[in-house]
């Protein structure tokens, strides 16, 4: 059993990585590098400068602390067919399972650690000594393994192993991560969820049914009833209004910007791929050319859509002319060359 379960996690593991490096190309990286510098810049400048008002850096470290604490999924890489074929083994489940949970245990503590450990000036700027920070990392780290405790007591009903709850868990595990992934290239495996949503159907009717907006119908009705691209949008849609609106250094703040609003359409040229398991629609009776000019119109007027809301909201003419010539490098030639590499 471990040897399966070994193999199974390899598996996963060498999947993940062959997606690493498309997360980490040099374009990323070097945002990366620029974005950590001046993060950097900024902790110094606080550590020297510290704020006399103590109570938002305590809200702050609390909620990340929080954050961190309830982080830590069950890595245990049962498949759904293994309710079936291994039911026998449920013994051996059981302790696939403890193991995984003491991986996940050490994998976060050793990120919390870390986090504390980098924040150590800050908790001591507050008035914590060293061993009171000591004792806060031990606590945590206990309060961490009843977290992950509790999330384990899921999996079992009885003390039986609960199948449908422990396969659901592993399934919505992996879809995260592959989402993840699929921030930055095309990712198989991805399961999605299509539900209508009624109250948006009047963003439909504004949109003639006739043949010439054919694909822009798909994509819309696509993009509104798939919960994989609605519910991306909506959340990286509202991390850009977010950043431009909390982070106080405009610039940082553009960038930021400029990062959600490239991720939200490279991901959403997905939707040129979204009906091609229905082979019926080769024989519609429109131009060869009209679905990658029609996506290539969808995106365009979502692009502009976000661009004028972090325009309103940054307020300074200088980064919006700046974040509105990247916008239109980004929406007028890099999304038609994509698209034109991807359904070509």
């Amino acid at each position: 059993m471990k040897k399966l379960f070994n193999k199974r996690r390899s598996l996963f593991l060498t999947q993940n990585s062959k997606y690493l490096r498309y997360v980490f190309n040099d374009h990323f990286v070097l945002v990366l590098m620029f974005l950590s510098g001046f993060l950097l810049y900024q902790y110094s400048q606080l550590l020297k400068d510290f704020p006399k008002t103590h109570w938002p850096i305590i809200v702050i470290v609390s909620i990340i602390i929080l954050m961190l604490l309830a982080m830590g999924g069950i890595a245990s890489y049962l498949e759904p067919a293994d309710k079936q074929f291994l039911l026998i083994k449920e013994e051996a489940i059981k302790e696939i399972i403890n193991s995984a949970k003491k991986r996940t245990y050490i994998f976060w503590l050793v990120i919390q650690t870390l986090f504390l450990v980098l924040i150590s000036p800050i908790l001591i700027k507050l008035g914590l000594s060293v061993f009171m920070i000591t004792l806060l990392i031990f606590g945590l780290g206990i309060i961490k393994w009843l977290v992950i405790t509790y999330k384990v007591k899921v999996f079992y009903n009885n003390q039986n192993l609960n199948w449908d709850a422990a396969i659901n868990h592993e399934q919505e595990r992996k879809q995260s991560i592959l989402k993840f992934f699929s921030l930055f290239t095309n990712v198989k495996g991805i399961s999605t969820s299509v539900k209508r949503r009624s109250f948006l159907d009047g963003i439909l009717k504004l949109i003639s049914k006739t043949p010439s907006r054919l694909w822009t119908n798909l994509f819309v009705r696509a993009f509104l009833r798939s919960s994989d691209y609605l519910g991306l949008t909506i959340r990286l849609v509202t991390l850009n209004i977010l950043s431009v609106i909390f982070v106080n250094e405009t610039y940082l703040a553009l960038a930021l910007a400029f990062v959600f609003n490239y991720l939200l359409l490279f991901q959403l040229l997905a939707l040129g791929h979204h009906f091609d398991y229905q082979y019926m629609n080769q024989l519609y009776p429109v131009r060869l050319n009209a679905k990658a000019s029609q996506l290539k119109g969808f995106l365009r007027v979502l692009s502009y859509a976000v661009t004028v809301i972090d325009s309103i909201l940054i307020r300074e003419l200088k980064p919006v002319i700046l974040l509105i010539v990247l916008m239109l490098i980004v929406t007028e030639y890099y999304i038609p060359y994509k698209i034109k590499k991807m359904i070509d």
